[in-house]
Order: C-alpha cells, then sequence, then structure tokens
C-alpha cells in the first residue's frame, strides 16, 4: 500500500491534512528501521502538525519503530504534555530536544535525532565532521555543534540548544549523536541521509592507512551551489523519500521488478 492509498484508513477525527503527516511520519520511522539507522526504543523523529498550537507528533515510547503507525503516534505540546491522552507515554528526552527546536524555528516541521555509530563516532572527534568526500562537502556551511550535557532532559538546556542550532539546518549533539531539521518528512530524511552518509565514508576512511586527501575551500564551498543547481524545481527529496519507500515495501514482500520486462 502506497502513502496515497493509506489517506482512505483515516480516522474521522482526524483531519486530511493531520493524517496524512501522520502517514509520511510513520512511513518514515519503518524506513529508519529498514536502514538500521534505530538504537532500540530510543531516539526521535517529529513532525509539526498544521495549526496554530505548535502540536507536533512523534513515536509512543516503548515502540520499536516498526511498530510505529499514522494511528499510534503521541501529539504532544512545545512543552511535551500529550495532547490526546492514550495508551502510550512519551520520552522526556525527546521532549526536550524537539520541543526546543519546533518551537525556535518555523522551517523545522519535521526534527530527526539519532544515535548511529557512524554518527555518535563523528560526534566524539574533536574536528567534527569533514568536508572531503562527495557527501561532507555538500554540507559545508550547513551544520552546528552543542556541547555535550548528559540525557537532555533539563528544562534550561532548551535555550542553549536553540542557540546552538542557529540558523543551521544540521546538528552535531557532541559525544551524543545528530540532528536534522527540515520543513517537511522528505526533505529532513534526504538530509539525514546525506549527513549518515558523510559520517560513514569520513569512519571508513579514518580506519584506512595513509594521509587523507583534503579539499581546497573554494571547492568545498562550490560543491554546495552545484547541489543547489542539482534540483532546481525542488523535487529531489520527495522523489528520494518515495523511492525509498517502494524499496522497502518491495523488500518486505519479497516482490522483484522483472529486468527482463
Amino acid at each position: 500500500m502506497g502513502i496515497s492509498e493509506a489517506m482512505a484508513l483515516r480516522p474521522a477525527k482526524v483531519g486530511e491534512a493531520e493524517w496524512e503527516r501522520r502517514v509520511m511520519l510513520a512511513a518514515c520511522y519503518h524506513l529508519f528501521d529498514f536502514f538500521g539507522w534505530t538504537e532500540q526504543i530510543f531516539n526521535h523523529i517529529s513532525l509539526r502538525v498544521p495549526g496554530p498550537e505548535h502540536h507536533y507528533l512523534m513515536n509512543p515510547f516503548g515502540l520499536n519503530y516498526c511498530e510505529v503507525t499514522a494511528s499510534n503516534l503521541i501529539k504532544v505540546d512545545i512543552q511535551g504534555r500529550i495532547v490526546e491522552p492514550g495508551p502510550y507515554p512519551g520520552n522526556p528526552a525527546g521532549f526536550a530536544i524537539h520541543g526546543a527546536i519546533h518551537e525556535s524555528r518555523d522551517d523545522a516541521q519535521c526534527v530527526i535525532h539519532t544515535h548511529t555509530t557512524a554518527g555518535m563516532a563523528i560526534a566524539c572527534k574533536d574536528a567534527g565532521l569533514r568536508h572531503d568526500d562527495f557527501y561532507g562537502a555538500q554540507l559545508h556551511g550547513h551544520v552546528a555543534y552543542h556541547e555535550f550535557e548528559g540525557v537532555t532532559v533539563r528544562p534550561d538546556e532548551r535555550d542553549r540548544l536553540k542557540k546552538s542550532l542557529g540558523d543551521k539546518c544540521i546538528m552535531i549533539l557532541r559525544n551524543h549523536g545528530l540532528l536534522v531539521i527540515g520543513p517537511d518528512v522528505p526533505t529532513a530524511f534526504l538530509r539525514y541521509w546525506s549527513l549518515q552518509r558523510a559520517c560513514e565514508v569520513q569512519l571508513a576512511a579514518a580506519s584506512m592507512s595513509g594521509p587523507d586527501r583534503r579539499l581546497a575551500e573554494d571547492v568545498v564551498r562550490q560543491a554546495g551551489v552545484t547541489q543547489k543547481e542539482f534540483d532546481p524545481d525542488g523535487r529531489l527529496a520527495q522523489v528520494v523519500f518515495e523511492a525509498a519507500v517502494r524499496r522497502m515495501e518491495m523488500a518486505r514482500a519479497r516482490r522483484f521488478v522483472d529486468f527482463r520486462g
């Protein structure tokens, strides 16, 4: 079943705009499970709900990412209070991080936070993310850093999180993990995919003997410009997201496209 077909399952009490976002967010959770970017029941992907209340959706605490559905996503306010009580609680650490970011940036409709091995490894390096590979170069000028303060549950860290992020769309939480924002799920997903790939490549290169090949600053800056020119109509993120969903659903159903056709 595609995302568009899932709209037919919308409960009467949920508006079309919110249900569409619920389906998209649930699909994103399943993609993260499919690609192995999960950390047991921890970490979060959140998405703003249309409306002036600044409510957002996130995963119920205790479920695996592959158990998340459009209907069991919980809805919370900026302070982390559950808006519509149900059988599942939320994770206080998620409220602290995601609430702060959703509150501070109108373009932060979707917020992704993970603890992948590659992401945490780069977060533990003093130099942080390098920009000397194909993906890292594209992220030049878009990465912020936030100092480690332990498990993110204290209300006073919210302001520091917002200040650290500033106007960037990616933030590396020192000694902790990765954080990405986007105006929608597909954009955040593509940004995260690029960041994860950059971390994996850097980690692999660091494991090999011999000096790394450094890119000149003007080349790195041009890489960011070229990346925007590659997607003039702004549809790349949606195309990538839909392709990822198809790949996941085909693998789950053990379906294949016959190349002879």
